[in-house]
Protein backbone atom coordinates (compact mmCIF):
# COMPACT_ATOMS: atom_id res chain seq x y z
CA UNK A 1 0.00 0.00 0.00
CA UNK A 2 1.56 3.33 -1.06
CA UNK A 3 2.64 5.83 1.69
CA UNK A 4 0.12 8.70 2.19
CA UNK A 5 2.99 10.81 0.71
CA UNK A 6 2.50 8.37 -2.16
CA UNK A 7 -0.82 8.93 -2.30
CA UNK A 8 -0.96 12.81 -1.91
CA UNK A 9 1.75 12.87 -4.89
CA UNK A 10 -1.05 11.88 -7.22
CA UNK A 11 -3.14 14.35 -6.69
CA UNK A 12 -3.06 17.26 -9.24
CA UNK A 13 -3.08 19.77 -6.81
CA UNK A 14 -0.46 18.68 -5.11
CA UNK A 15 2.03 17.35 -7.55
CA UNK A 16 4.89 20.05 -7.85
CA UNK A 17 5.51 19.93 -4.18
CA UNK A 18 8.56 18.88 -2.72
CA UNK A 19 8.68 15.73 -0.64
CA UNK A 20 9.80 17.89 2.64
CA UNK A 21 6.19 19.97 1.55
CA UNK A 22 4.28 16.38 1.26
CA UNK A 23 5.25 15.53 4.28
CA UNK A 24 4.32 18.76 6.06
CA UNK A 25 1.06 18.18 4.49
CA UNK A 26 0.13 14.84 5.21
CA UNK A 27 0.16 15.17 8.92
CA UNK A 28 -2.88 17.49 8.54
CA UNK A 29 -4.73 14.82 6.66
CA UNK A 30 -6.94 12.26 8.98
CA UNK A 31 -8.63 9.08 7.14
CA UNK A 32 -12.30 8.37 6.87
CA UNK A 33 -14.37 5.63 5.42
CA UNK A 34 -17.79 6.12 3.52
CA UNK A 35 -20.27 3.30 2.99
CA UNK A 36 -21.47 2.36 -0.54
CA UNK A 37 -24.76 5.32 -0.16
CA UNK A 38 -23.55 7.61 2.21
CA UNK A 39 -23.37 11.18 1.38
CA UNK A 40 -20.07 12.35 2.13
CA UNK A 41 -21.26 16.29 1.70
CA UNK A 42 -24.37 17.45 0.77
CA UNK A 43 -25.86 20.39 -1.37
CA UNK A 44 -26.59 23.35 0.47
CA UNK A 45 -25.68 22.44 3.68
CA UNK A 46 -22.84 23.17 5.42
CA UNK A 47 -21.55 20.26 5.92
CA UNK A 48 -18.17 21.03 7.98
CA UNK A 49 -15.00 22.42 7.40
CA UNK A 50 -13.39 19.72 5.21
CA UNK A 51 -11.45 18.99 1.99
CA UNK A 52 -11.52 15.83 0.81
CA UNK A 53 -8.62 13.32 -1.26
CA UNK A 54 -10.07 10.12 -2.10
CA UNK A 55 -7.49 7.19 -1.93
CA UNK A 56 -10.01 4.79 -3.14
CA UNK A 57 -13.08 3.84 -4.03
CA UNK A 58 -15.54 5.92 -6.70
CA UNK A 59 -18.21 8.61 -5.38
CA UNK A 60 -20.68 10.54 -7.39
CA UNK A 61 -21.10 14.22 -7.97
CA UNK A 62 -24.65 16.01 -8.51
CA UNK A 63 -26.11 19.68 -8.56
CA UNK A 64 -30.18 19.47 -7.87
CA UNK A 65 -30.22 15.92 -7.98
CA UNK A 66 -28.39 15.97 -11.66
CA UNK A 67 -25.38 13.44 -11.86
CA UNK A 68 -22.43 15.84 -13.13
CA UNK A 69 -19.39 14.07 -12.49
CA UNK A 70 -17.63 11.02 -10.80
CA UNK A 71 -14.73 10.75 -8.38
CA UNK A 72 -12.29 8.56 -8.17
CA UNK A 73 -8.65 7.94 -6.44
CA UNK A 74 -6.42 11.17 -6.34
CA UNK A 75 -9.44 13.08 -7.09
CA UNK A 76 -10.28 16.22 -4.25
CA UNK A 77 -13.21 17.73 -3.55
CA UNK A 78 -15.15 20.35 -0.80
CA UNK A 79 -11.84 23.08 -1.75
CA UNK A 80 -15.11 25.85 -2.44
CA UNK A 81 -16.61 25.60 0.95
CA UNK A 82 -13.07 25.47 2.81
CA UNK A 83 -12.10 28.74 0.25
CA UNK A 84 -15.54 30.59 0.73
CA UNK A 85 -16.83 29.91 3.48
CA UNK A 86 -20.28 28.78 2.06
CA UNK A 87 -22.82 25.93 2.03
CA UNK A 88 -21.23 23.06 -0.61
CA UNK A 89 -22.12 23.17 -3.95
CA UNK A 90 -22.87 20.07 -4.74
CA UNK A 91 -23.76 16.45 -3.45
CA UNK A 92 -20.84 13.78 -2.89
CA UNK A 93 -22.05 10.04 -2.37
CA UNK A 94 -20.20 7.14 -2.20
CA UNK A 95 -21.23 4.70 -4.68
CA UNK A 96 -18.86 1.76 -3.89
CA UNK A 97 -16.62 2.00 -0.23
CA UNK A 98 -14.45 5.01 -0.09
CA UNK A 99 -11.27 5.38 1.82
CA UNK A 100 -10.93 9.66 1.93
CA UNK A 101 -8.12 11.76 3.50
CA UNK A 102 -10.01 14.22 5.10
CA UNK A 103 -8.34 18.16 5.83
CA UNK A 104 -9.69 21.09 8.27
CA UNK A 105 -9.87 24.33 6.50
CA UNK A 106 -7.61 25.88 8.99
CA UNK A 107 -4.85 23.33 8.23
CA UNK A 108 -5.80 23.67 4.61
CA UNK A 109 -5.52 27.42 4.28
CA UNK A 110 -2.39 28.15 6.37
CA UNK A 111 -0.81 24.89 3.87
CA UNK A 112 -2.04 26.92 1.14
CA UNK A 113 -0.54 30.61 2.34
CA UNK A 114 2.69 29.17 2.62
CA UNK A 115 2.56 27.01 -0.33
CA UNK A 116 2.48 29.62 -3.87
CA UNK A 117 2.37 26.15 -6.11
CA UNK A 118 -0.59 24.90 -4.43
CA UNK A 119 -1.99 28.87 -4.85
CA UNK A 120 -1.72 28.97 -8.38
CA UNK A 121 -3.15 25.77 -8.96
CA UNK A 122 -5.82 25.66 -6.59
CA UNK A 123 -6.41 29.12 -8.85
CA UNK A 124 -6.31 27.07 -12.07
CA UNK A 125 -8.28 24.34 -10.86
CA UNK A 126 -10.92 27.12 -9.50
CA UNK A 127 -11.35 28.62 -12.94
CA UNK A 128 -11.66 24.98 -14.67
CA UNK A 129 -14.66 24.40 -12.66
CA UNK A 130 -16.33 27.88 -13.72
CA UNK A 131 -15.33 26.82 -17.33
CA UNK A 132 -17.13 23.64 -16.56
CA UNK A 133 -20.19 25.21 -15.09
CA UNK A 134 -20.70 27.37 -17.79
CA UNK A 135 -20.74 25.06 -20.28
CA UNK A 136 -23.40 23.12 -18.29
CA UNK A 137 -25.50 25.83 -18.00
CA UNK A 138 -25.28 26.92 -21.58
CA UNK A 139 -26.27 23.21 -22.52
CA UNK A 140 -29.16 23.38 -20.42
CA UNK A 141 -30.11 26.43 -22.00
CA UNK A 142 -29.99 25.62 -25.54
Amino acid sequence: MASLVDQLKQVPLFSSLSQRQLKRLARNFKEREFRPGTSMVQQGHFSGVNFFVIVEGEASVSVDGTEVASLGPSDHFGELALIGDRVRSATVTALVPVRCLVMTSWHFRSFVKDNPDVSWKLLQHLADLLTEEQTRRASQAG
